[in-house]
């Protein structure tokens, strides 16, 4: 048994209150849901009225409609269905920096968990990957409770060690998950720029929504040093011993500009992007998150009818 604990602390379930996760464009799935499909057919949510073609069912005809115009229309129906959440989480060596139970990839498992809790209750689906130059775990899509344990136990048995490689990823993880859905994808992006904008090319590209949790710790965002330090690149094995005052502001404008690239790819393909201080509590993000997406869901427009 994983324990949920340390990366699902019931204080932060407690404050993500009863707010639920809605697709903002139509998803695919095997049950009957919530959400809007890509499928037209008889359903529970009438859309509009099509004009009547040799062929359509007689019974799918609104014979009101004929008394006032003359005319045969038939109505259509959206069908509606689960939502799939695929969760794509960063457990390379970067990842690990940080105290004990404290890292950049303890903060990104929570903020998954928690994620894959709340789609869990509302009986939606959730698949997960966790990744660093390839694919080192993958839980399928299921929607059971109990499914949420296996998303748990793939990040306890993760040990951020090796190099970064988001695209290759993607494009593996894409194939295997190829159902449109919702894809959170959460990590540091300390990598080259084009295989961001490569990733979110390719899942935009197959009509999933994206999301980009951004997660730095607060000595990156902040470079609080002040003493003489011995700087080692986790990934690369690049070491350089500085006096970090001397570099902190062309460092914090180094890191504005990386952070800016980022938000800037995610931007242009329509992904959602938020930054995330591993300090803060994890409620904060994905209230951020969940607000805004319910939001789009309450506003989005009616289909015309006659």
């Amino acid at each position: 048994m994983p324990d949920s604990k340390r990366f699902l602390p019931p204080e932060v379930v407690a404050r993500l209150g009863r707010l639920e996760l809605h697709a903002r464009q139509v998803v695919e799935g095997l049950l009957a849901g919530r959400h809007r499909s890509p499928h037209c057919g008889q359903s529970v949510e009438f859309v509009q009225h099509r004009q009547y073609t040799w062929g359509d069912e007689l019974r799918h005809v609104d014979w009101r409609v004929w008394a006032r115009h003359d005319r045969l229309y038939v109505k259509q129906f959206e069908e509606n269905t689960n939502l799939r959440l695929t969760l794509v989480v960063d457990v390379s060596a970067s990842m690990g920096y940080g105290r004990p139970e404290q890292t950049k990839f303890d903060c990104a498992a929570t903020l998954a968990a928690c994620l894959a809790y709340l789609v869990l209750r509302q009986q939606d689906d959730v698949a997960c990957v966790t990744f660093d130059e390839q694919i080192c775990a993958r839980v399928p899509h299921r929607n059971h409770r109990r499914h949420l344990e296996d998303v748990l136990l793939a990040f306890e048995q993760s040990n951020p060690a090796q190099k970064t490689r988001l695209d290759a990823v993607v494009a593996e993880a894409a194939t295997l998950f190829p159902q449109r859905g919702i894809w959170v994808i959460l990590s540091d992006f300390l990598i080259d720029l084009a295989q961001v904008e490569t990733s979110i090319r390719l899942l935009r590209n197959k009509k999933h929504e994206v999301t980009l949790f951004h997660i730095l710790h607060e000595d990156e965002l902040d470079f609080p040093f002040t003493s003489p330090t011995l700087f080692e690149d986790s990934e690369l094995s690049l070491r350089t011993r500085c006096h970090p005052p001397a570099y902190r502001e062309g460092y914090l404008d180094a890191l504005n500009k990386f952070i800016d690239n980022v938000r800037t790819a995610a931007s242009r393909y329509q992904a959602e992007w938020y930054l995330v201080r591993r300090s803060d509590p994890p409620e904060l993000p994905l209230l951020q998150f969940l607000s805004r997406r319910l939001r789009s869901f309450r506003l989005r427009p009616h289909s015309p009818r006659i």
